[in-house]
């Protein structure tokens, strides 16, 4: 460890780089996908754990489709398409049998991991994992001029259409929130309800609404994974993403905009991690580092929460001034 540490050292430059922002990008994308199908959710008031179970399945449709269509678009449907069911199921169970969502989404989690496993087992004869060159990938997008400067080859070309597309999605979102009426309606499903029913709006159907939204989201990120990040699918490969989507959540308060910094955190430890890799450090460390950001990150996201709540209650407790 020491000598991986004394290598590290001399080939500092090697892990930080320029090309170290284009794999940050690469590796927060699906995470900022799963951010956003929790944001758009957490807004009315829904705890959605259940997209890294939505992303599994995702994926595995994405790379059926795409190995038995060869279209890549139709891919992307399917796994639109298994989102909202699966999102549909949660919505049901939780608004109209009133069950709670974190069970739901527990039960869906579960679910993914298992019926991925036969279905790759039973539909494509593989097990642990499968790659075809008959899997049609996602386009990517290249622009040849500035394929002969290193940096800007590194920074711009080579992104899967996807990845753009994820940060448009973040800005949609941040102004469908904010700067509409119908985000002003849905913030009021989610912080007083029955103040929404009162103003006529119909909240049962706003809150299976966000869940149908969120269940597209997760269908394209479980698409992105397994057709624009790789081109394979393996049993388990969103490998907690879901659940990093959800504390990016957290510690950007559901705004898109800092649940999408809360993204770049992972996707920086993720890279800087594979990088590490290269220098002899122990394999159970590198695993251990999203999960470390995980923790730091929801740590520092309750520190907020309360130094917030402890503020407002400072405020309300002050003697008023005669």
């Amino acid at each position: 460890m020491i000598e991986s540490l004394g290598d590290l050292m001399d080939n500092l430059s090697l892990v930080v780089d320029y090309t170290l922002i284009r794999s940050t990008i690469r590796s927060s994308m699906p995470i900022i996908y799963a951010a956003m199908a929790c944001v758009i959710t957490q807004q009315a008031d829904i705890l959605n754990i259940g997209v890294e179970g939505i992303m599994l399945c995702g994926a595995f449709a994405a790379v059926a489709v795409s190995y038995f269509s060869g279209s890549w678009l139709l891919a992307l449907g399917a796994s639109v398409l298994v989102g909202i069911l699966l999102a549909a199921f949660m919505a049901v169970a939780h608004i109209k049998y009133k069950s709670d969502i974190f069970v739901a989404g527990m039960g869906i989690n579960m679910f993914a991991l298992a019926i991925t496993k036969l279905l790759l087992n039973k539909m494509l004869n593989e097990s642990g994992s499968f790659m075809s060159p008959d899997i049609v990938p996602m386009p990517r997008i290249d622009v040849p001029v500035l394929a002969s400067n290193d940096v800007l080859n590194s920074l711009f070309n080579n992104y899967s259409i996807m990845e753009p597309l994820g940060f448009v999605l973040v800005l949609v979102l941040q102004y469908l929130l904010y700067r509409t009426i119908w985000g002003l309606r849905l913030r009021c499903v989610g912080m007083n309800p029955k103040a929404a029913e009162t103003a006529g709006i119909r909240v049962d159907l706003r809150k299976f609404e966000v869940m149908i939204y969120s269940g597209i989201i997760g269908g394209v990120a479980g698409a992105y994974l397994s057709l624009g990040y790789s081109r394979v699918f393996a049993e388990n490969m969103t490998n907690g993403r879901g659940f990093m989507g959800v504390a990016a959540m957290l510690f950007g308060g559901g705004d898109p905009i800092k649940s999408m910094l809360g993204c770049f955190i992972f996707g920086l430890a993720d890279s800087i991690g594979a990088r590490l890799q290269t220098f002899g450090f122990p394999s159970q460390f590198i695993l251990m580092i999203p999960y470390i950001a995980t923790a730091s990150i929801l740590s520092l996201a309750m520190y907020r929460k309360l130094k917030r709540e402890r503020v407002a209650m400072s405020a309300v407790a002050e003697p008023q001034k005669e």
